[in-house]
């Protein structure tokens, strides 16, 4: 059964003995932060702080920080099964007999009951602030001391679901985008040029028009999930989020705003952005590990806060890996390898290290059928929604495991000669790129750690890896036992 919102999910994770409960008064500028990290680090439990200094609202982080509350989260035996799942679902398969049609029914009504539904009230109105609305209650956290410009300055809502509307299309995007509180009435929102809640505010200043938004604060996690899937221009997030939870979303209106919302969501803001509107925000502590610089972005405008009577705070922190988004985009690398393998088929896995921030690194393997394969699919992959970011890609054949980062660089180092097996291209990065010399476009960088064909060039041979004979193997696992070793 379905999560039916962040506090049941908490209930399991409590069963389960996933979390931690702090009774001890800690600060929301730092302290939280500086005990997250030294948790994370140890692949440590979530943390669930009820004694937050200044407030009456408990903070939930580290909710995701491992490979077991990731599966948890998505109801999953593994992260490998939810692909399996997927994959399943959009094979191409055409029924030819009636046995086929009638296998083919459980499907089509699984799909039928994905779409998310609204429904005339839930829990995240039980209290709701119109009059005068302020963000003074909830226990926004700072992360880095930098950031915002200094120590009690910088505090930023960091998983907050943005909800937008394309002002000609009507189409919802759902995005995690990072909001600064500038005052009790005010956030600045971090839309990328690439993101999809970018492009809607550009719409709406290309026209005129304000556009409104509405920040979940804490809802079911695989509604929370879907907010970081990397899914293409205009695709409901909560289609992700129905399929996942194998039950469809249920949403209330808002009060404000012409936006539905979880209706069993902790927290909800309602607000705006005024066209042509920007204000500095950040620097800020962010994935890369290091301060992105202080820009110009979009002001968000309280108009009404709801939430329920006794609600969490859902929060996180990002900084040099690995941190709790490590597990976030694991869980997306699998979870969404079948999706990429409907448009690149000759790929076998793939691994995006937490290490290269994601999209800063990319091993493939692939099943290689001609020459210059591994080149076609770098192309193909710089050329794949967001995977376009990649700055580096690895292509080894599908014998090598690329989840074994030491089996990886042996095989890279044997067998790349860099004057010939190395491609250089280039394209647009991730905004929060620093190392590019130019704001959002570098170089890309592609290795092809394949065995070469002679009709590749390579004609002095290529030889044989040092493996054992299987009959040796097979004599010296009946008598390991015996060996004392």
């Amino acid at each position: 059964m379905a999560y039916r919102d962040l506090s049941h999910f908490v209930q399991t994770l409590r069963q389960e003995g996933e979390l931690k409960e702090i009774s001890v008064e800690v600060d929301p500028i730092l302290e939280i932060s500086e005990i997250y990290n030294r948790v994370v680090r140890k692949s440590g439990p979530a943390l669930l702080f009820t004694n937050v200094k200044g407030h009456d609202i408990p903070v939930l982080i580290n909710t995701f920080g491992t490979r077991r509350r990731m599966e948890l989260a998505l109801e999953a035996e593994s992260l490998e099964a939810i692909a399996g799942d997927i994959a399943d679902l959009i094979k191409p398969e055409i029924p030819t007999s009636l046995l086929d049609k009638l296998q083919t029914l459980p499907k089509l009504k699984r799909l039928a009951e994905l779409p998310p539904k609204i429904v005339r009230g839930g829990p995240c109105q039980e209290v709701v602030e119109t009059q005068k609305p302020s963000l003074e209650r909830l226990p926004i956290i700072q992360c880095w001391p930098q950031d915002g410009g200094g120590i009690g300055q910088g505090r930023y809502i960091t998983l907050g679901l943005v909800f937008t509307r394309h002002p000609e299309h009507g189409s919802r995007n759902i995005g995690m985008y990072r909001l600064q509180k500038f005052d009790d009435t005010t956030l600045g929102v971090h839309w990328q040029q690439h993101k999809g809640g970018a492009q809607h505010f550009r719409v709406a200043e290309q026209i005129g028009q304000r556009l409104e938004v509405a920040v979940v604060i804490g809802a079911d996690p695989a509604t929370v999930y879907s907010a970081t899937a990397p899914l293409p221009d205009e695709m409901d997030e909560l289609l992700i989020a129905g399929f996942l939870r194998k039950q469809a979303v249920e949403l209330v209106k808002c009060k404000t705003v012409d936006l539905a919302v979880p209706a069993n969501a902790e927290i909800v803001l309602e607000g705006h952005c005024d066209p042509g509107e920007r204000r500095l925000e950040g620097p800020f502590g962010d994935h890369q590990g290091f301060y992105s610089h202080a820009e110009e972005f979009p002001v968000f405008h309280l108009t009404a806060v709801t939430h329920r009577k006794n609600p969490i705070y859902l929060t996180t922190v990002v900084g040099p890996p690995p941190q709790e988004d490590a597990w976030l985009g694991k869980a997306t690398e699998r979870v969404f390898l079948p999706l990429i393998r409907t448009s690149i088929p000759e790929i076998v896995d793939i691994n995006l290290p937490i290490e290269g921030i994601f999209h800063n690194l990319a091993i493939v393997s692939i099943d290689k059928r001609y020459p210059g394969h591994a080149k076609k699919v770098m192309h193909a992959i710089w050329g794949l929604g967001q995977l376009m970011f990649t700055k580096i890609i690895i292509v080894v054949d599908k014998d090598v495991n690329v989840q074994d980062l030491r089996e990886v660089v042996w095989k890279v180092g044997v067998r790349i000669d860099p004057k010939y097996d190395v491609v250089l291209s280039e394209g647009p990065c991730d905004d929060l790129d620093f190392a590019a010399y130019t704001h959002g476009y570098s170089g890309k960088l592609g290795i092809d750690a394949t065995r070469k064909w002679p009709q590749e060039g390579f004609t002095r041979g290529w030889p044989d890896e040092c493996l054992m004979e299987e009959s040796v193997k097979k004599r010296v696992e009946e008598i390991w036992g015996q060996l004392g070793l």
